[in-house]
């Protein structure tokens, strides 16, 4: 029997290779995250064990409740590093101070100042040599000043820097143009590949804009030879001021970052794993419709089989012999496609301009394994069930001449599950009808809920097949006889029309669920980012640690078309365990540059002592205009409540944030003390002009911190938030059609393949053999519609029940169509059908009226 099961492996290997390639895909993306996986943690890895080579100890500022920003450092000093110098087994002591420094390009365009690696600035200390270990200067010299700067070679080279010209950056606050004196080399590898950007200062200077005059952010000490780190560590923290710092082993630091490591990486595998569920889910389809022909065409070499002796658990193993063997190349052509896959996911996953390291690929055990179990075990269980009905086939079967049609009452069990599952599924997502918020417990009852209707929709697709098809057969009335052929071909199995036809249904419903949920969401973001929002301009910061400078709040009233600048404060608030937004704003000059719908109270009462909230905060916190709220602002809020009255509610909004405070109360706590995060800007009569913008931004100096932004622009911004989801329904969409061309042509050839005696009688009593190929073509656009109209009809009722659920989440979200993208799948789908049915209805074109009909 396993001669046999190899035997037709080989005899069927033309047909079985679409599913071969279905399978496979599925298989690459499996492979292809986890060994992406390995290579960038292996790749992360060896960047922190080259930050972390030759330290012991290191020793970092602990902050207190209530310290401001630049407070924690206040313990380490010049006089402590003598002091940890001295400590037995500490062979040297190097303070460092750095912090966060954004550099702005030769052409003024930021660098890298959004991103998470983001810019980084330190202070070059020089050893004995006069050089500084961790920094060898490759050109140059060292900065000596305030007004010199030292960039990595890499940083001066994406920057267009060459020594001697003037270097634009800025830290927290006002905008800095020193000269670069220097350049240099480093090891960090955020910097070397990690996209960060790199700028050195002197001691002083550094000091001055990270930490605080002679203070550090933090020292890395070495250990005399045979100093065990754990010992120095605690000998270390002996010495150590009680609660201003800690010391901490270069060995644990690397365990902190392996786990941080392995979390990040984690998240990396999610988006092509979802292809690959995908892929693998529809490809099942079209694995149990490849053996369910196969199996059917084979009927009567099976009855042979069983009638010289054959059991049916040989029958049984045969098959499954069969699928072993297709899941066995399916995983070793899928594992290489896989490590394709694995090379390209760096670019794809590199977001907000945040490179990720580089490395050697990883070929791990795990990404092995994982590919032969699930390439094969697919292929196996989707086989399963055309195996047991191979075995069910007894031997009188071999003097049949037709495949006999399922009987009344499995057509009448398969209706009637179908029907509960159907019912089932639409419940749950009725059941959502009167939800406002998307709860952990209502995402899980929308997920099952739509998997379950689908799962019916699979069941009930053959009983379906015969009255839709009926419908659409109407239309290909006008082709004449062809067109009636084509759709008597269509409804002669509705078992495998509805198998063939599953696979498109599938991705169909995903990608226009997903392109309704991208639709409707897009219009609530674009509405969301101008809610609230009467300003023309927004100048902001781009985090809540940084500053738009005081003079240039100034500046920016005083630039001629502006009509009120209103200078806005961002930070946390905590009432209770809730930490949530804060703007600090300035009662006079709200109203003129935020347009806030107030439920109740308005923004006129607010002063010192007094908070306006937005509609979800008083609902979490049960407080309406009038009542009071014991809250904290600001970072290190334990024990640091005061009370706060709500003068206001109102209705949620991007602009306003959670909570309205006043400015000063926001600014005493803030992340930086009396600082502004945003300046809202209302022009004279609403006027917005390129060169109102360039003046605009010549007001803050061109800080790479800073952007300035139109209304229009930050609507386009946040409207770019969505487009990841936009590049997944797309992606899914190809991998859908891409199996589901694969299944139609499979199926399509071996339906050819069984009707060779009936297109030699068609083409003996007249057929053309375009009117056979015009006749198959017909029939794979008829399945390929009856699938994409079951999967339109569940993937917009689905999106359309779970929009509830969204409108809690975003207030202005509502169900939108989006016509053109619904079109280009219906056409995609279409068009698909009709090119695969292309080199099968070729083939039938292509058959000898004589020897068809002689063929057996």
């Amino acid at each position: 029997m396993l001669r046999t099961a190899l035997r037709n492996v080989l005899a069927h290997k033309a047909r079985l290779i679409m599913t071969v390639l279905a399978v496979c895909l599925g298989v690459a993306f499996i492979s292809g995250s986890l060994v992406f996986a390995d290579s960038t943690t292996a790749a992360y890895r060896a960047a922190m064990s080259k930050n972390y080579a030759d330290l012991a100890v290191i020793v970092s500022p602990k902050s207190r409740p209530g310290d401001a920003v630049g407070e924690e450092y206040g313990a380490l000093d010049d006089a402590l590093a003598r002091k940890l110098a001295a400590v037995p087994g500490v062979a040297s002591v190097r303070p460092k101070v750095g912090g966060s420094a954004t550099l702005a390009a030769k052409d003024g365009t930021p660098m890298h100042g959004g991103s998470p690696a983001g810019g980084t600035g330190a202070a070059y200390v020089p050893g004995p040599d006069g050089q500084d270990s961790d920094y060898p200067l490759a050109a140059g010299r060292a900065p000596r000043d305030g007004g010199e700067v030292a960039l990595d070679r890499g940083t001066a080279a994406a920057g267009g820097y060459s020594l001697g010209d003037t270097v634009t950056l800025a830290s927290d606050g006002p905008v800095l143009k020193p000269r670069l004196v220097g350049l240099v080399s480093t090891k960090d590898d955020r910097v070397n590949s990690g996209g960060a950007t790199l700028a050195l200062f002197d001691k002083a200077t550094a000091q001055r804009l990270f930490t605080a005059p002679g203070r550090y952010s933090g020292m890395d000490l070495t250990a005399a030879p045979g100093t065990d780190q754990s010992q120095l560590s605690e000998r270390v923290a002996a010495v150590l001021p009680a609660g201003r710092a800690e010391a901490t082993t270069a060995a644990a630091l690397a365990d902190q970052q392996s786990l941080f490591i392995g979390t990040k990486t984690k998240s990396y595998e999610r988006l092509p794993m979802l292809f690959a569920a995908v892929s693998l889910f529809i490809g099942t389809f079209l694995i149990l419709n490849t053996f369910t022909m196969l199996v059917a065409r084979r009927s009567r070499e099976i009855a042979l089989l069983r009638a010289i002796g054959a059991t049916r658990r040989q029958v049984v193993r045969s098959v499954l012999a069969e699928a072993a063997l297709v899941g066995l190349a399916a995983s070793v052509l899928g594992f290489v496609l896989g490590l394709g896959v694995a090379s390209v996911l760096p670019d794809v996953l590199e977001t907000s301009g945040e490179p990720l390291p580089s490395g050697p690929l990883v070929i791990g055990p795990t990404a092995v394994l994982a590919s032969l179990a699930v390439g094969v075990g697919v292929t196996v269980l989707a086989a399963w069930l055309p195996s047991r009905r191979a075995a069910r086939i007894a031997p009188v079967e071999a003097m049949r001449t037709a495949e006999q049609p399922p009987s009344a009452v499995v057509s009448r069990v398969r209706g009637a599950v179908g029907l509960v599952l159907a019912v089932l599924g639409a419940g749950l997502l009725f059941s959502l009808s009167d939800a406002t918020s998307a709860t952990d417990a209502n995402l899980q009852t929308a997920m099952f809920g739509c998997g379950i209707l689908v799962a019916g929709l699979i069941v009930l697709a053959p009983l379906l097949a015969g009255p839709v098809i009926r419908v659409f057969g109407r239309l290909l009335t006008r082709f004449g006889a062809v067109g009636d052929l084509a759709r008597e071909n269509a409804l002669r199995d509705p078992r495998r029309t509805a198998a063939t036809a599953v696979a498109l249904m599938i991705s169909t419903a995903l990608v226009s669920g997903l392109a309704v949920v991208h639709r409707s969401t897009s219009e609530a973001l674009d509405a969301q980012a101008a809610a609230g929002l009467s300003a023309d301009y927004v100048i902001s910061t781009r985090s809540t640690t940084t500053a738009v400078d005081s003079a240039a709040v100034r500046r920016i009233a005083d630039v001629p078309g502006v009509r009120t600048a209103s200078a806005v404060a961002d930070s946390t608030i905590a009432a209770g365990p809730l930490v949530k937004s804060v703007s600090g704003v300035d009662p006079k000059t709200v109203d003129d540059v935020m347009g806030l719908h107030y439920l109740s109270g308005s923004a006129k009462d607010l002063g010192p002592g007094k908070l306006a909230v937005s509609r979800g905060f008083a609902r979490d916190h049960h407080v309406t205009t009038g009542q009071q709220i014991k809250a904290s602002i600001g970072p290190g809020t334990v024990d640091r409540d005061e009370t706060y009255t709500v003068v206001g509610v109102y209705q949620d909004n991007p602009t306003a944030e959670d909570v309205l405070g006043y400015r000063a109360d926001v600014q005493k706590h803030g992340y930086l003390r009396d600082s502004v995060q945003r300046v809202l800007v209302r022009t004279a009569d609403g006027v917005v002009s390129k060169d109102l913008e360039r003046r605009l931004r010549a007001a803050v100096g061109g800080s790479p911190l800073l952007k300035v932004q139109s209304r229009a622009q930050l609507v386009r911004e946040q409207a770019g938030v969505a487009g990841e989801l936009m590049t997944m329904v797309f992606g899914l969409l190809a991998i859908g059609v891409l199996i589901s061309a694969l299944g139609m042509v499979n199926t399509l050839a071996m339906s050819v393949s069984e009707r060779t005696r009936e297109i030699g009688v068609l083409r003996a009593i007249g057929m053309d053999r375009s009117g056979v190929r015009r006749m198959i073509r017909l029939e794979a656009v008829c399945v390929t519609a009856f699938g994409t109209l079951l999967g339109l009809a569940s993937g917009l009722f689905g999106a359309w029940k779970v929009s509830g659920l969204a409108n809690g989440a975003i207030p202005q979200y509502s169900f939108a169509l989006p016509w053109g993208t619904l079109a280009l799948v219906v056409v995609l789908s279409l068009a698909v059908g009709a090119l695969a049915a292309a080199l099968p209805a070729r083939r039938a074109a292509a058959l000898s009226p004589l020897e068809a009909v002689a063929e057996a």
